[in-house]
């Protein structure tokens, strides 16, 4: 399993953090690498106003997929 993260990518939380008012599942958007491991995301609501922006390590999100590669592919 391929679990590199890309700028712009579609994420989630691993977990809850409570300080910053976000929960285990919340989705944002990759908008800057800041170090090998950790990345800048954005939060944001469904008209685009970002509701929070913050720094996070590669362990605490996972990447979401919207269309299966091509291992995944039914009837391949």
């Amino acid at each position: 399993m391929n679990n590199t993260i890309h700028l712009l990518d579609i994420v989630a939380l691993t977990e809850d953090l409570p300080e910053q008012g976000l929960v285990r599942g919340q989705v944002g958007t990759v908008v800057e690498q800041l170090a090998l491991d950790a990345f800048l995301i954005e939060f944001s609501d469904e008209q685009g106003r970002t509701y929070a922006m913050l720094p996070l390590k590669m362990q605490q999100l996972i990447v979401l997929h919207f269309e299966p590669n091509g291992s995944q592919l039914v009837g391949t």
